[in-house]
């Protein structure tokens, strides 16, 4: 556990004050922070890019605060009059520090556990773009920056595209470490903009990284060849196979300091750890292009659905939800979408995203075992959702998405991948779509330029035309994606991994026994693309508890 006289600077803090930047240049960033935070940290705090954590103790102020995504993160724990700080939550914990049930809800419905809170009751993780302030024995957490889009850019589209592509480039050279220029590479347009941007920027070819699987529908190498080869980089391939899975599971749920439920870290590992072999020190990735720019299909769907409140109030209360709404009605064929259209039109946003969210969809009075559910509030990811959503300052939805997925998608699930698992394997990261200026740059972009209809990300492919393959354009997006529920019911050793995790979980008190059985035993082979999401998870938990908390068992 860590004194409370420690002093934590970690990242790239990129300060706006002239001043301040220099400061940075002749005496380094510790004596920027300290100068920065001896007036109001909010003020001094929206000043700061990059990514960045500070943790500062000044007198008998301590002053905590993390990035506008928490690409670096910090957790603290409030004792008595002191206040301990580490990038870690496990560093502020010891064996008498106990499991929070809320948090294992919470990581069985996002697969994660969102911030403030961390696994361990008591100590919390800094939301992403807030900072702390304790003295005298009071803790206060406030957010230093909102998203604001103010959809201002009116330029022509020329005028538009030119910037962003120049930002793109600044973006991505910035981030090169001066050793071997190189980054992952999935075959989407993110990746692949990252790719050629190093190409044009440098001398170097860019080397690139790629992961395959051979597993129908999960392929994407294709793509990924056809943009290596059309910016002529160095090219690498891995195929992950089930023995890789077996060998590297708990390895990689272990090093994370509570349990991380996205299965795409393996991929993830695998990829930089053939980089950090052949002497890369610094990867990019592509993160942040969808949630920018508009590129995931949901912000489609949901636009389709908000189109139901265009309908006049008589109409949609007196005639389609009485009708559409009868269990009779909405069994017959014809009419069949239409009463599912109208059910999840219904649903306000941000709650309609979480309609098929897959422990909702089994039900969580059928997963956890009762005295487990009597320990949670499940109302709280429902109100934390709703805070999250009503931040944003925009009129518009998709731009309202884009800000709660730049908590929930990339704060609290991508990027903890990317860098859990690059530090893993001995390397740095950078996410130049995250650069601060591609965020103005995107703040003010008019909110049809990101779904224009409904065509995803439309000034990003229109402004990269040319520049990234036609076959890049137009696929659809996939990424990592872990085919584990078809080598689950396949490969032995894999199967036999997940049975051994799930059935040791179930003598934890947490998730019924009859569910586990019923998971492994008839849902799983049944649909295991869909089911075996949910034995991932469940394993990464267990394997996660083996290695931090081997002994835990939920008290009733």
């Amino acid at each position: 556990m860590l004194s409370p006289e420690d002093t934590h600077i970690a990242g790239t803090p990129e300060f706006a004050d002239p001043r301040l930047a220099a400061l940075v240049r002749d005496q380094g960033a510790l004596a920027a922070w300290r100068e920065a935070l001896t007036g109001e940290p909010a003020v001094a705090l929206s000043g700061v890019e990059g990514a960045w954590a500070v943790g500062l103790r000044q007198g008998a102020r301590t002053v905590l605060a993390v990035d506008r995504f928490a690409v670096r993160t910090l957790c603290w724990r409030h004792q008595g009059e002191r206040l301990l700080f580490a990038e870690r939550a496990d560093e502020l914990a010891d064996e008498s520090t106990p499991i929070d049930p809320q948090a294992i809800y919470e990581y069985l419905f996002f697969h994660a556990i969102p911030s403030p809170r961390t696994i361990f009751r008591g100590i919390h993780r800094l939301p992403p773009g807030h900072f702390l302030v304790f003295e005298h024995g009071q803790v206060q957490v406030a957010p230093y920056w909102t998203a604001r889009f103010d959809e201002s850019d009116k330029r022509p589209f020329d005028a538009q595209r030119d910037e962003f592509k120049a930002l793109m480039k600044r973006a991505v050279t910035r981030q090169l470490d001066g050793g071997v220029p190189a980054c992952f590479l999935s075959g989407g347009t993110d990746s692949s903009t990252v790719a050629g941007m190093i190409c044009s920027a440098g001398a170097q070819p860019a080397h690139t990284y790629s992961i395959g699987f051979e597993a129908q529908g999960y392929d994407e190498m294709a793509y990924a060849r056809t943009a290596a080869r059309h910016f002529k980089t160095v090219h690498h391939e891995y195929y992950v196979t089930p023995a890789d899975l077996v060998q590297n599971i708990a390895l990689v749920a272990g090093h994370y300091d509570q349990p991380f439920g996205n299965s795409s870290a393996l991929p993830a590992y695998c990829c930089a750890l053939r980089a950090r072999e052949d002497g890369v020190t610094k990867l990019l990735a592509g993160d942040g292009g969808d949630e920018l720019f508009g590129g995931n299909t949901r912000y489609a769907k949901q636009k389709v659905f908000g189109w139901y409140d265009a309908v006049p109030v008589p109409v949609r209360r007196g005639l389609l939800e009485p009708v559409l709404g009868n269990d009779a009605v909405a069994a017959l064929p014809v009419l069949r979408k239409a009463a599912s259209y109208v059910e999840q039109a219904r649903v306000p946003m941000p709650h309609r995203i979480q309609m098929y969210n897959l422990l909702q969809r089994l039900g969580a009075d059928e997963v956890f075992e009762p005295a487990f559910l009597s320990q949670v509030d499940r109302g709280t990811v429902a109100r934390q959702q709703q805070q999250v959503w009503d931040a944003a300052v925009t009129p518009s939805l998709v731009n309202r998405m884009l800000a709660f997925d730049w908590r929930y998608t990339l704060a609290e699930t991508d990027l903890p991948k990317v860098c859990g698992t690059a530090q893993l394997a001995g390397v740095a990261v950078g996410f130049p779509m995250l650069d601060a200026r591609l965020l103005d740059f995107s703040l003010a972009l008019p909110a049809p330029h990101k779904l224009r209809g409904l065509k995803l990300r439309w000034f990003f492919k229109e402004a990269l035309r040319g520049f990234l393959p036609d076959e890049i354009l137009v696929k659809k997006k996939q990424g990592f994606g872990l085919p584990f529920g078809v080598w689950a019911t396949q490969h032995a050793g894999l199967n036999r991994l997940a049975a051994d995790s799930l059935g040791s979980l179930a003598g934890r008190g947490v998730v019924r026994p009859g569910f586990i059985k019923t998971l492994l035993g008839t849902h799983l082979a049944a649909h295991p693309g869909y089911y075996g999401e949910m034995v991932w998870i469940l394993m990464m938990l267990e394997q996660w508890l083996q290695r931090h908390r081997p002994d835990f068992k939920l008290q009733a």
